[in-house]
């Protein structure tokens, strides 16, 4: 069989379909962001699940030092929670106002969540200084190590998530809501709301179950 013929198309079949391609043609953009960035959710899902697992295994190894009982204020993670709860529904209201086109009420909103995450790192950072200072660092006991690592690291995220709402309030009012831009707002909505999540399993699993 000669090279020609193996290019030769069968009558009635679409040459797309005869060499292998789709006649679909590549995924849209919206498609392409939106599965890359539940693939992204769910590869931090299972950090946050490693951190968990480590923390549960290593929370009775505090090698004579203090335990969760005597270095929780529960007083104060009730308010960094409810910090991050209300970010979350102000979070919420802000990428509903950009799908209506609002893009003043989205920048109230984003400024309500902007503050609200910062008093919930505040808080956090307040508890960690408080904690050195007493001598239960995360070199402390294993313990210590695994709660650090685990609070801290959602921490991290809420930083980030941040920063990334301060960028977006900018492309907002630098290019209004444009397709490209509510796309990214959408991700960056599932993104805080992952936050909460992770941050109700710390809540729950690391605070009260530690203090008791």
């Amino acid at each position: 069989m000669t090279i020609a013929a193996l290019d030769t198309v069968p009558t009635g079949v679409p040459t797309e379909l005869a060499r292998g391609r789709g006649g679909g043609g590549p995924a849209s953009t919206r498609t392409v962001v939106a599965y890359g960035f539940w693939i992204f959710l769910l590869s931090d899902f299972i950090l946050f699940a490693g951190l968990f697992a480590a923390h549960a295994v290593l929370s009775g190894n505090t090698a004579g030092g203090p335990t969760g009982a005597e270095l929780f204020n529960l007083r104060n993670v009730f308010i960094e929670t409810m910090c991050l709860l209300f970010s979350s529904y102000t979070c919420g209201l802000g990428a509903l106002s950009a799908e209506r086109r609002q893009p003043a009420r989205f920048l109230i909103f984003a400024a309500l969540t902007l503050v609200l995450g910062a008093a919930f790192l505040v808080i956090e950072s307040t508890e960690f200084a408080g904690m050195v200072s007493k001598g239960a660092g995360p070199s402390r006991s294993a313990f210590l190590s695994a709660f650090f690592t685990l609070v801290g690291t959602h921490g991290v995220h809420v930083t980030g998530g941040l920063l990334w709402l301060v960028y977006m309030a900018a492309q907002v009012v630098a290019k209004g809501l444009r397709p490209q831009v509510l796309r990214r707002l959408l991700c960056w909505s599932l993104f805080w709301h992952a936050l909460d999540i992770v941050w109700v399993g710390v809540f729950t699993l690391v605070y009260l179950m530690g203090a008791r």
